[in-house]
């Protein structure tokens, strides 16, 4: 019998290499039944390859892996989940054309007679359910629900294995307050029944509401374990090595140059009506709002990846064609999509490919690609940036969340591009990965650049933005000045109109 100063799951000494390089090198991490450990570190630092093991996708090649006070082996994934060990992952585990029970179900059916037993289905879902406080109709297909519904579907279709440890990846990253506090009173009431959980976040505001211990990780090696209520700072220099004073240091431009980009009237019916403003050479335009506001809409059709019904969009002074993402990327202009896996990047190729596809045509000749030209750069540019990898030829699905996003960064870089538009630029990156990334914000501005940075954390928006614009109902609400606003002055204007436009 479990008791509470005995973890259910131990990572014992592990360590674990991929080739040459040593991802973690023996590492202890204990999960206690009704209890949250948050694992801590900064991209790359191995707390994927730490869930990994615990979940049975990768084996330790040092250490020991013990469930219950005894060591196990856990080959794979259904080794892992007869132990009673469930992970919920970033990207999430469902099949959006099946109905809710048909996912709680999945790959494990009741059966009567040689035949799915639809009643028994409906009566474990129930069951998983109302465990979590979740209701939506069981026959709805799982696709048609929101991120955060789908992820407590995901947690009830692991508490339906009588799962007694969970481990939650980032399960913040893609969720809005509202949703957030929901998750959370879900994981109190499973810390109440006993369930151990593993729980991995960038946001450490959240850590003293959810945590109970902290297992900070620098490189792949053990660092401490601390509290959860231990000081943001603390944590941070922690995770980091060094003291950050300033988690948004924005250099403004005392005097902005001439507009860069002008939008008039932009349109797309159902979407966003009438969006105009501009933006000038050495400004960040922050643009905040809710979830559905019409926000990533609006950069994806002034890049010209989504079509527009009305409007007009001016880069330096010139008519810049709508729904031509050539013409865009010709007249200088950037695009870092909020799905940096799904629409960022080619994860099975390599760094060095994933960097160059914006310069790639440009910089051929006779219609052959200038290869070692964009080996070259794509090296320059990785080492500016920073980029924690093996190699220019490693896969880029290899990289941590952090180094894949200065990997796209690094294509504008290399592309030249004066005009960046920035969708969420850091989620799901560490602190010491964000105040990089804010420092390459930083480079652009100076050099006589713009950005457009839409931002969901509003001490982002404000840290970062010289000027905000909030979206409501897929229209402007207003426009304020960084310097004096506040959270509370952004969310009025943020739930003025939040009917769609039309």
């Amino acid at each position: 019998m479990n008791n509470a100063e005995t973890p259910i799951l131990q990572l014992e000494g592990v360590s674990k290499s991929f080739g040459p390089v040593n991802v973690i090198d023996d590492v202890t991490v204990p999960v206690y039944p009704g209890k949250v450990t948050v694992l801590l570190g900064e991209n790359g630092a191995g707390k994927s390859t730490l869930i990994k093991m615990m979940s049975g996708i990768y084996q330790p090649d040092a250490g020991r892996i013990i469930v219950d006070g005894s060591p196990v082996q856990l080959p794979d994934v259904k080794a892992a989940e007869k132990l009673g060990i469930a992970t919920i992952h970033q990207e999430l585990n469902l099949v959006p054309q099946l109905s809710v029970a048909e996912n709680i179900t999945l790959g494990r059916a009741p059966s009567r007679l040689g035949m799915v037993d639809r009643g028994a289905m409906r009566r474990i879902a129930k069951e998983a359910l109302e465990r979590i406080g979740l209701d939506v109709d069981l026959g709805t297909p799982v696709g048609e629900l929101g991120v955060a519904k789908q992820q407590l579907v995901e947690i009830a279709k692991a508490l339906s294995q009588q799962a007694r440890v969970l481990i939650l990846d980032e399960p913040t990253a893609a969720l809005t307050g509202p949703e957030i506090r929901q998750l959370f009173t879900v994981v109190h009431e499973l810390k109440r029944e006993g369930v151990g959980m593993v729980f991995i976040s960038h946001h450490l505001d959240e850590l003293p509401q959810i945590g109970d211990l902290v297992c900070v990780l620098r490189d792949g090696k053990f660092v401490a374990e601390v509290p959860a209520d231990t000081p943001e700072a603390k944590l941070v220099s922690l995770m980091v090595g060094r003291d950050i004073d300033d988690q948004f240091p924005r250099e403004r431009p005392e005097t902005p140059g001439a507009p860069l980009l002008q939008v008039e009237g932009l349109t797309r019916h159902g979407v966003f009506e009438d969006i105009s403003f501009e933006v000038r050479a050495g400004e960040v335009l922050g643009i905040a709002g809710l979830v559905g506001a019409g926000r990533t809409e609006v950069l994806r059709a002034i890049f010209g990846v989504d079509r527009t019904d009305a409007g007009t969009i001016t880069v330096e002074g010139k008519p810049l064609p709508t729904g031509d993402v050539s013409a865009s990327i010709r007249a200088g202009m950037g695009l870092v999509p909020e799905d940096r896996k799904g629409q960022g990047l080619i994860l099975d190729a390599s760094v060095q490919e994933n960097a160059g596809l914006a310069t790639l045509v440009p910089t051929g000749r006779y219609g052959l690609a200038d290869l070692t030209g964009q080996r070259r750069r794509s090296s320059e540019v990785t080492k500016t940036l920073g980029v924690r990898m093996a190699s220019i030829d490693q896969p880029i699905r290899n990289l941590s969340g952090g180094n894949q996003q200065k990997v796209v960064f690094g294509r504008w870089v290399m592309a030249s591009s004066r005009l960046l538009l920035l969708d969420e630029p850091t989620r799901g990156v560490d602190v010491g990965a964000k105040v990089e990334i804010y420092q390459l914000i930083n480079q652009v501005t100076a050099a006589g650049g713009a950005v457009v940075m839409v931002s969901s954390e509003l001490p982002e928006v404000l840290g970062m933005s010289d000027r905000i614009l909030v979206m409501s109902g897929g229209r402007i609400a207003g426009e304020l000045p960084a310097e004096g606003a506040t959270e509370d002055a952004v969310m009025s204007l943020a739930v003025s109109n939040t009917v769609p436009a039309v």
